[in-house]
């Protein structure tokens, strides 16, 4: 549909498939010499890109073709609200009560208040993050540290070496490691998102279809593949391949979208993946996890459960495997597949877990965050009926809570503080970039950057910028706009 003032004109598009495919908005503005291209999630704002030709006839016809294009992909007029959001996929699991004859000595539980499948644990702090869009983080011993509220629920976390960051069923991948969190990816509009990864900020994203889509560090498609089953609650990436689990198996891609690289049917469907330098561990829904190497997707080895695995994870080098089901139980394994024990978790089944120094960490049905004493003489002696009393933790009195950045909750200095970084936005083949100004770095180099906040000539100063593989910067600490 196209609407607009004398010199003005705005056409709006839709593509929207019964099938579960596509489903979003293409809309091209012409004002005068400037044509302003927004596109997204039918029911979201979406990104927006502005360009400027030398005339307004140029304007109307790049407009024009624009247009074009799409009508050739199915696009058709429409009216912008008229249709309603898709609804994004949120997992639907059951957790029924432990079988197991002694429950894991719990040495804490943290409540979030709703199902949790986000858990990140580093050497310093635990991360947890639910389906309310609350992400939490917690030193090792339990006290809550912080609280990002983020706009919609938290699929999961993942790291990307000090860098933290949750996909969400908003459609967007948001930074967490500084406290002003921004979207760092905006997902393509027809990716119903099951399940991230991100290596050297390369994302990687499965979703209900069985694709797999990888998006670089400036938010731009770069290539996608089709797998042979749907449901794909699986990726995990490294130097040597993308590895997509999904309701047929474990595939593995070249990084570089060159090709599959193997298939391994799995005893089925995948709901949960793990890795390790040469193995990937796919936890699935026949009651196994099954350990595959990287190099060719042999069948190591297989741990038996006697509920479906909802999630697992090993000790350093594959040492321990353990594993969470469908019924409240967690598992610990030898790296051959011998069980060593079983446990209830003493509340709901693990989503999502993380083995460090000693300890197991759950995200469960029930909202809770789980540290488990899984030493040795811990174990032995809970598999005997003794347990320590789990400590509740409770929320600070007056936690600080950082919500997602905007242009008006940045704040602003009047000049760079002593060691700060200047950074600024420039306006490159309709898109708006961020580039270095301060010396001493590569100023052709990109900055990943909240996109929420960029307009071309702003300059912001940022408290650290690392260096990442292919060739950009990613920030590190606060935020602010120069005056």
């Amino acid at each position: 549909m196209s609407t607009g003032s004398i010199g003005a004109s705005t056409t709006y598009l839709e593509l929207s498939q019964d099938d579960g495919g596509a489903h979003k908005f293409y809309e091209v503005a012409v004002d005068g010499t400037v044509v302003t291209v927004r596109y997204g999630r039918i029911g979201a704002s979406g990104q927006v890109q502005s360009t400027t030709f030398p005339t307004a006839d140029k304007a109307r016809a790049a407009a024009a073709k624009k247009v074009g294009e799409k009508v050739r992909k199915g696009y058709a007029p429409a009216v912008a609200g008229q249709r309603a959001a898709r609804p994004v996929t949120r997992r639907q699991v059951a957790s029924a009560p432990s079988t197991a004859r002694a429950v894991a000595p719990v040495l804490w539980r943290f409540r979030t208040g709703s199902s949790a499948f986000g858990i990140h644990v580093d050497d310093d702090r635990c991360w947890v993050g639910n389906q309310s869009g609350d992400v939490y983080t917690l030193d090792r011993d339990g006290g809550v540290l912080a609280r990002f509220t983020l706009p919609d629920g938290v699929k999961c976390l993942v790291a990307d070496d000090f860098w933290i960051y949750a996909g969400c069923d908003d459609g967007k991948v948001y930074d967490l490691s500084s406290k002003l969190p921004f979207a760092a990816y905006d997902i393509t509009a027809d990716v119903d998102i099951f399940w991230l990864d991100i290596h050297e900020g390369v994302l990687n994203v499965s979703d209900r279809g069985g694709r797999l889509t990888v998006i670089d560090h400036e938010d731009e498609h770069q290539w996608a593949r089709r797998s042979q089953g749907e449901h794909a609650w699986m990726v995990r990436a490294d130097d040597r391949a993308v590895y997509h689990g999904h309701h047929r198996g474990v595939t593995a891609y070249a990084p570089d979208g060159g090709g599959e690289l193997w298939h391994t049917p799995t005893r089925g469907g995948v709901l949960f993946g793990w890795q390790e330098a040469d193995a990937v561990y796919a936890g699935t829904a026949h009651r196994v996890v099954q350990r595959l190497s990287k190099a060719t997707g042999a069948v190591e080895a297989t741990y038996g459960c006697d509920s479906a695995v909802y999630s697992c994870a090993t000790s350093p080098s594959g040492r321990f495997v353990f594993a969470g089901d469908a019924s409240s139980s967690v598992y610990c394994f030898d790296r051959d597949g011998t069980r060593l024990w079983k446990l209830g978790t003493g509340g709901g089944s693990a989503l999502s877990m993380q083995y460090r120094d000693e300890r197991l960490y759950l995200v469960t049905t029930d909202g809770s965050l789980v540290c488990v004493d899984a030493s040795d003489a811990a174990v032995e002696a809970a598999q005997q009926g003794t347990v320590p009393v789990a400590r509740d933790v409770k929320l600070a009195a007056a936690l600080p809570t950082y919500a997602p950045a905007t242009a008006t909750s940045v704040a602003t200095v009047a000049q760079a503080p002593a060691g700060a970084i200047v950074v600024e936005c420039v306006q490159r083949a309709g898109r708006v970039r961020v580039h270095v100004v301060s010396d001493g770095y590569d100023a052709s180099w990109n900055v990943q950057f909240p996109r929420e906040i960029r307009e071309p000539g702003a300059r912001y100063v940022v408290d650290a910028l690392h260096p990442a593989a292919g060739g950009f910067y990613r920030v590190r600490g606060d935020i602010r706009r120069l005056l």
